[in-house]
């Protein structure tokens, strides 16, 4: 085959590996990521994380699938907690698990300014904070708070309180979900101009109003002129899709798909709004620097050999994680365990 395009293998780092959801009963809880979804869609490297339901899906689980998928082939990582506050972890505390698991670079996906979190203080966000910015230090790692964005009436406001009142850095904040509404995603806009890290979610329901697609959202930061490398995208597969009512009753459900991520790429270079080389930086680089991921996104001396093949028509032919083929021709060629 001649004529293809190589790039770095993409760096999801929002992915709910063991499912998430439940918000419609037992019934509703998504499934477990299988690797070829993964692998089929660029992913070589993943950063797991719990969410709404921190009950019947553990820390511990999350990082034995984390483990599963590394053995299958792919690298991976997770934040330890979840949606609520105090968050589970492992050993005890946030900072511990952070500088005793190799796996662990954060604490997330902390709910703020949504209706199904614990409702946590202000005080809250800056205590999980400091304990992340501490474990990071000591362990070398990231270090950061990922958090959840609802589209409650705080929005980010308590993230620009801690950063001002605090010496906590913006870069120990990495909020996700700024494209569920236009006024949230302007607070993101004014955060990333800040010198934080603005994330678009490239999953979305056809049942959600209000969200900004990726594409236009993209077009919304070059138009703030936010700087290209503060901006990533994450699919937030696996996750679900609730949609609520004003009086906060379920009305709508989808699984997100991890596939999303890639389908974003390329409808944003399609649609004329960035090319390849610079649409690709917002699921390789720019995360992996935000998360301090060794040796991910790039194509380069000393680098992972993760690499995505595309054919001119931006097509996935090949993958291949840490030198290994594991798609061909468009078929999974490394499959998990119990995948049929």
């Amino acid at each position: 085959m001649t004529g293809c395009l190589v790039v770095p293998g993409f760096v999801d780092q929002h992915v709910h590996l063991i499912g998430g959801g439940g918000e419609g009963g037992f019934s509703t809880r998504t499934p477990e990521v299988m690797l070829s979804e993964l692998t089929t869609a660029g992913i070589t490297t993943v950063v797991g994380t719990l969410g709404t339901d921190s009950v019947t899906r553990h820390m511990e689980s999350l990082l034995a699938k984390a483990k599963g998928l590394e053995e299958e082939g792919i690298s991976t990582w997770i934040y330890t907690g979840a949606y609520d506050v105090p968050v589970p972890t492992i050993t005890g505390s946030v900072r511990s698990d952070i500088l005793l698991i190799d796996k662990v670079v954060g604490v997330g996906e902390v709910a703020m300014s949504d209706h199904r979190s614990s409702q946590p203080s202000k005080e809250d966000f800056a205590q999980l904070a400091a304990q992340a910015r501490v474990g990071g230090m000591l362990s070398g790692k990231a270090g950061v708070l990922h958090i959840h964005l609802g589209d409650g009436k705080g929005k980010l406001d308590w993230v620009f309180d801690i950063i001002t009142q605090t010496d906590l850095p913006i870069t120990q904040f990495t909020p996700t979900h700024f494209n569920k509404n236009k006024e949230l995603f302007m607070e993101g806009i004014r955060f990333a101009k800040a010198g934080g890290m603005l994330d678009i979610t490239t999953s979305s329901s056809t049942i959600s109003p209000g969200r900004i697609q990726p594409p236009e959202a993209v077009k919304m930061c070059i138009g703030a002129e936010v700087p290209l490398e503060k901006v990533t995208m994450s699919s937030d597969g696996n996750g679900s899709l609730p949609v609520f009512s004003k009086n906060g009753e379920l009305t709508g459900l989808m699984a997100a798909s991890p596939r999303s991520l890639y389908q974003a790429v390329r409808n944003i270079v399609e649609a004329g709004i960035l090319p390849l080389e610079d649409a690709i930086k917002l699921v390789t680089i720019n995360p992996a620097k935000s998360l301090k991921l060794p040796k991910k996104g790039m194509i380069s001396k000393g680098y992972d050999a993760d690499i995505v093949v595309l054919d001119k028509t931006l097509t996935i032919r090949h993958v291949f994680a840490k030198g290994r083929c594991m798609v061909k021709e468009q078929q999974a060629v490394v499959k998990g365990v119990f995948e049929k």
